[in-house]
């Protein structure tokens, strides 16, 4: 778990490990969900999607997950607009992913011993997905998750081996996100 607000049903960023040959019953997301492939092969009955897969499924959809091999997935719950209705499946994870003009998903690839910087003036959450980088403060390795309230501003450096980043930009609280 890397963010929750709630109980059962909860606003939540997580990062889930499935078993070989594991599922979830049939369930409905009421409130979205949004999913990028760490590692394996994520399943559902719309089709397999290897690492590097993103999906949106809005507010209303529904899915039974598994997997066969097992796979890593970075999950969000709860965390759509109410009028945010558009489904993405996507396997080829590089570029822009998503964006509605509310907010915008994408994976960037930071050169080796680079200096970053990205302005922010929403809000920024980001993944390391392969690689390295260094704030002022910290250091995030693979599988690292950061969250910057909107003003925020990144500053970093790449490692030797640079890094490869899952970005979200845009109003990380909005006003009408789905009630949960």
């Amino acid at each position: 778990m890397l963010f929750r607000i709630g109980e059962e049903k909860a606003r939540a960023t997580s990062i889930v490990r499935y078993a070989p040959d594991s599922h979830f019953p049939a369930h409905g997301h009421p409130g979205g969900e949004e999913i990028l492939v760490l590692d394996g092969v994520f399943q559902d009955e719309t089709g397999d999607y290897p690492a590097g897969s993103y999906m949106r499924n809005p507010p209303g959809s529904g899915h039974r997950p598994g997997s066969r091999q097992g796979c890593v997935i970075f999950v969000k719950l709860w965390q759509f607009r109410r009028d945010d209705l558009e489904s993405v499946a996507c396997k080829s994870g590089h570029g822009v992913l998503f964006d509605n003009g509310h907010e915008q998903v994408r994976i960037e690839t930071w050169a080796a011993d680079t200096d970053v910087e990205r302005l922010n003036p929403e809000g920024l959450e980001m993944l390391v997905l392969d690689g390295s980088f260094r704030d002022a403060t910290d250091m995030f390795a693979r599988h690292s998750w950061l969250r910057l309230p909107a003003g925020a501003s990144l500053r970093a450096r790449t490692g030797t081996k640079g890094a490869r980043v899952w970005l979200k930009a845009g109003a990380l609280q909005q006003e009408n996100l789905c009630a949960f």
